[in-house]
C-alpha cells in the first residue's frame, strides 16, 4: 500500500479530522474574517463543523450530509465560507475512500456540485467560466485523491490475495509431493512384508493349517492394501511428475551417496560447495531421509539462482541423538544480500516439508550471504 493510502487509513480517521480542525482553527485565528476577525456566525458554523467532523469521523455518509448542510448555511449567512467549503470537500474525499459502492460518492459529488453552482457560481454575473473552473478544487481534488486511494488499496488487496493464493498453491504442491513420496515408501515396505509372508507360507515345513490361514489372510490384506495405495495415489500423480518416483526409490542407506550426487550436480553449475555429511544419515528413517535430500536440492538450487554461480555454499548434515541437523549457507557471491526471508515458493515448499516432520525452518541473511537451516526431530517409532 502506498503512502497516500496509508495516510487515509480508516483506523486513523479521527486523527485526520483532529488535524483538519486544528488547521481550520489556525485559519480563523490568524487569517479569516478580515481585519475585525471572524464574525459570530462564522465562528458558530466553524465550531459546528469542527465538532461534527470529530463526532462523525466513523460515519462518512452522515458526516458528508452534515458538512454540506453547514456549507449551505455558510453561503447564506457569511462572506468567508472557506472553513465550511474545506469541511464539505474533505468529507467528500473521506466518503470516496470509505464508501463500499461507487454510486454513493458519485451522488455525493453531484449534490455538492449542484450546491456550489446554485449558491456560489450562478449568482455571479461575470467571470462564470472562471468560477466553474474553480469547482475543480472543492469537487475535483477530493474526488481525485479519493479515487487514487481507493485504487491503491484495491491493487494492494489484489496483490496480497495473489501472494496468499500462490503460497497456498506452493504448499499444496509440496504436500502432494510429500504424499507421493509417502506412498512410495509405504508401498515399498508393505510389498516387502507381503513378499516375506508369501515366502514363509511356502518354505515352512509342516505348517499348522490355522497358521497357514493367518498367513494367507495377511498376504491377502497386504496385497489389497497395495492396490488401494496405488488407486489413491493415482490422482496425485495426474501431473505426470516423474522425478518423485526417482527420488523415493532411494533407500535410507543410500542417502549419503544421494546427497553427494546432489552436491556434484550443484558443482556442475559452477558453484563451489563444501559438504559436511555425517555418514550416520544413512541410518535415519526413509521419510526424513527424503526430506533432507529434497531440502538439499532446493537450497543449492536457490544458491545458484540468487547468489550466482560464483558463490560459495556450505552444506552440513549431521545426526545427534536421532535428530537430523541440516544447514545450507552461502557467502552471497557477487550479488547483494537477499532481503526476503520467507519469500519465494521454494522456501514455502521447504517450510511445509519441515513442518510436516515437526521441525521449524529458519531462513534469512547471514553476513553477506544467506542461511537456511532446520532440525528434524526424531519420533518414536520413526526408525522402526
Amino acid at each position: 500500500m502506498g503512502w497516500l493510502a496509508r495516510l487515509f487509513d480508516k483506523r486513523d480517521t479521527w486523527a485526520r479530522m483532529l488535524l483538519l480542525d486544528l488547521s481550520g482553527l489556525s485559519y480563523l485565528t490568524f487569517y479569516g474574517g478580515g481585519a475585525p476577525g471572524p464574525s459570530p456566525a462564522q465562528w458558530g458554523l466553524a465550531i459546528a463543523a469542527f465538532v461534527t467532523m470529530l463526532v462523525l469521523s466513523r460515519l462518512p455518509r452522515i458526516n458528508f450530509l452534515v458538512q454540506t448542510a453547514l456549507l449551505v448555511a455558510a453561503f447564506v449567512l457569511v462572506d468567508d465560507t472557506t472553513i465550511n467549503q474545506v469541511g464539505s470537500s474533505w468529507a467528500l474525499g473521506e466518503l470516496v475512500v470509505q464508501a463500499s459502492r461507487p454510486r454513493v460518492f458519485v451522488l455525493a459529488a453531484t449534490l455538492l456540485t449542484a450546491l456550489h453552482i446554485g449558491l456560489d457560481v450562478l449568482p455571479i454575473d461575470d467571470r462564470l467560466g472562471r468560477e466553474f473552473l474553480g469547482l475543480l478544487v472543492p469537487i475535483g481534488l477530493p474526488l481525485m485523491l479519493g479515487l487514487v486511494v481507493r485504487t491503491s488499496r484495491e491493487l494492494s488487496r489484489q496483490a496480497e490475495q495473489q501472494i496468499v493464493a500462490a503460497a497456498r498453491a506452493a504448499r499444496a504442491d509440496e504436500r502432494s509431493a510429500i504424499a507421493r513420496e509417502l506412498h512410495d515408501v509405504v508401498a515399498h515396505h508393505v510389498a516387502s512384508m507381503v513378499l516375506r509372508v508369501g515366502v514363509a507360507r511356502h518354505v515352512l515345513p509342516g505348517l499348522d493349517p490355522r497358521v497357514g490361514e493367518v498367513l494367507d489372510d495377511v498376504h491377502r490384506t497386504g496385497t489389497a492394501a497395495l492396490s488401494d495405495l496405488r488407486r489413491l495415489v493415482a490422482v496425485l500423480r495426474a501431473d505426470g511428475d516423474s522425478t518423485d518416483a526417482a527420488l523415493t526409490a532411494i533407500e535410507p542407506g543410500a542417502l549419503p551417496a544421494a546427497l553427494g550426487a546432489a552436491v556434484d550436480t550443484a558443482r556442475r553449475t559452477g558453484l563451489t560447495v563444501e559438504a559436511d555429511i555425517d555418514e550416520a544419515v544413512g541410518t535415519i528413517d526413509a521419510i526424513r531421509g527424503l526430506a533432507v535430500l529434497r531440502l538439499t536440492q532446493e537450497a543449492l538450487t536457490n544458491v545458484a539462482k540468487h547468489a550466482g554461480p560464483e558463490a560459495r555454499a556450505r552444506l552440513r548434515v549431521a545426526v545427534g541423538a536421532g535428530d537430523v541437523v541440516w544447514e545450507v549457507s552461502d557467502d552471497g557471491g557477487a550479488g547483494p544480500v537477499r532481503a526476503t526471508p520467507g519469500g519465494g515458493h521454494g522456501l514455502t515448499g521447504m517450510r511445509e516439508r519441515v513442518e510436516v516432520l515437526g521441525g521449524t525452518l529458519t531462513a534469512g541473511p547471514e553476513g553477506s550471504g544467506w542461511r537456511v537451516a532446520t532440525v528434524l526431530p526424531v519420533h518414536s517409532g520413526a526408525a522402526a
